[in-house]
């Protein structure tokens, strides 16, 4: 939903600073990735630790793309490997969530992170699937800004259980509206 209403807004903002960017964006990707995985290390121990590494990830994450496209350094193998890294990013947060849960003896919260992760990766799943077979499909209310700021929100404030409950039921009504959506697109242009 932020990605589909403001697009690559920050490209116009960061450009001064992209232009003087000189290494391959797919290393700030990399970067972006190792930061993720300390934010899942440290989730389980320290959740604001944890909630503020997981934003600075997601910084890397946005900032990779506008330094590939304000450079002119876009590549197939680029956009594939930030999408990929993106999935391992999910799943390591999600996983580390589950963990802390499980630890502190909250196993409705356990069950309901690995049940975000789940509607998480279908919500993935359901795009690549779609642009494979030639369609656009960028609807729904969780993608992925919105998880990480739920996500690293709910650890910073300590109120983790309600924004996992959040945003179980927000990955799960986006995995449904890119099947609807995909569905009436498809209807529409058989063959």
């Amino acid at each position: 939903m932020i990605s589909a209403k403001l697009g690559h807004f920050l490209d116009k903002p960061l450009a001064p600073i992209a232009k003087k960017i000189t290494i391959s964006p797919n290393l700030l990707t990399i970067t972006g990735f190792i930061i993720t995985i300390l934010s899942a290390l440290s989730i389980p121990f320290n959740l604001m630790a944890g909630g503020i590494l997981i934003l600075l990830g997601g910084f890397f994450d946005i900032f990779d793309g506008v330094v590939a496209r304000i450079n002119g350094k876009n590549t197939r193998f680029g956009a594939f490997l930030d999408s990929t890294l993106d999935r391992y990013s999910d799943a390591f947060v999600f996983l580390a969530i589950a963990w802390y849960f499980f630890e502190n003896d909250n196993i409705s919260g356990a069950v309901l992170t690995i049940g975000g992760l789940v509607g998480a990766l279908i919500i993935s799943y359901a795009r690549a699937k779609a642009e494979a077979i030639g369609l656009q499909c960028n609807v729904g209310l969780a993608e992925r800004p919105e998880r990480i700021a739920l996500l690293s929100a709910g650890c910073i404030t300590g109120w983790l259980f309600y924004a996992i409950v959040i945003l179980f039921f927000l990955c799960h009504i986006t995995a449904i509206q890119r099947i609807l959506y995909i569905y009436k697109i498809a209807s529409h242009n058989k063959g």
